[in-house]
């Protein structure tokens, strides 16, 4: 059974920075391909960013450049770390990992709890 714990969410100022992490149980990490979506309410789980096995890595076009994703297969974490926040940002982050990469939440095969990520303009 796949478990994936993140922190790191919070409040914080426009143009501010927070560094998610997702710690996943032993062996998830260099196993599977690792990702995060985001949900703000009302709104449908979007695509943020994976990694893949190898260390390849994917964005959502909007986050190209603000956000970076990466991964430590020793200490079976995945951080996601954000610049430049914007208030539409805000969300809860919601780790992931799937058998291959997945940029559609239908096609991930474990989920996370998320964290809260609010950002005030």
């Amino acid at each position: 059974q796949v478990q994936l714990v993140e922190s790191g969410g919070g409040l914080v100022q426009a143009g501010g920075s927070l560094r998610l992490s997702c710690a996943a149980s032993t062996g998830t990490a260099s196993t599977y391909a690792m990702g995060w979506f985001r949900q703000a309410p009302g709104k449908e789980r979007e695509f943020v960013a994976a990694i893949s096995k190898n260390g390849d890595t994917y964005y959502r076009t909007s986050e190209k450049g603000r956000f970076t994703i990466a991964r430590d297969n020793v200490q079976n974490t995945v951080f996601l770390q954000m610049n430049s926040l914007k208030p539409e940002d805000t969300a809860v982050y919601v780790c992931a990992a799937s058998a291959a990469i997945s940029t559609r939440a239908e096609s991930v095969g474990y989920w996370g709890q998320g964290t809260q990520v609010t950002v005030a303009s």
